[in-house]
């Protein structure tokens, strides 16, 4: 479409495509670890012994979906989890030896992955696109406000 508007489509399939782009990039480097647990690899080597809530807020997933990377992550032996010291119940995640050579591994190529999304824009170009991406980010980090009579449906209804 020559005006396409549909910025939530837009962001959308600008997000699955370079998902896609990575995850292939990622295979043939023969890198062992997703793109997500990537993500978690690089929290702990930068802060090691973060609990699964810090990591699922950071990464910006649910804890089910953490779950599931962390116990990957876990087989794989890139973590360990261990019980916490104040509460049995909270897991502080930790990288191990493996973690840390897998994350060296993926650094470059994330890296290298960046630097071709920015080729053939120009600095202003890619600073105005993050302090839009940044914006969109900050706008819908607000609560939903589910009880707004303009946004409340009634699924029955359809």
């Amino acid at each position: 479409m020559k005006n396409d508007d549909r910025l939530i489509y837009l962001v959308f399939m600008a997000q699955q495509k370079l998902k896609t782009y990575i995850t292939n990039v990622l295979l043939a480097e023969g890198i062992k670890v997703t793109l997500g647990q990537a993500g978690i690899l690089f929290l702990l080597q930068h802060h090691d012994g973060q609990t699964m809530t810090e990591l699922s807020k950071a990464l910006a997933v649910e804890n089910p979906t953490l779950t599931g990377l962390i116990d990957r992550l876990e087989k794989s032996a890139f973590v360990r989890r261990q019980a916490g010291s104040e509460d049995r119940r909270s897991f502080n995640i930790y990288l191990t030896p493996d973690g840390i050579k897998e994350c060296e591994r993926v650094k470059p190529v994330v890296k290298r992955i960046n630097d071709e999304t920015k080729a053939g824009f120009t600095k202003e170009e890619i600073e105005v696109l993050k302090r839009v991406l940044q914006s969109l980010i900050k706008k819908f980090d607000k609560p939903e406000k589910v009880g707004n009579a303009s946004t409340k449906r009634n699924c029955s209804s359809r």
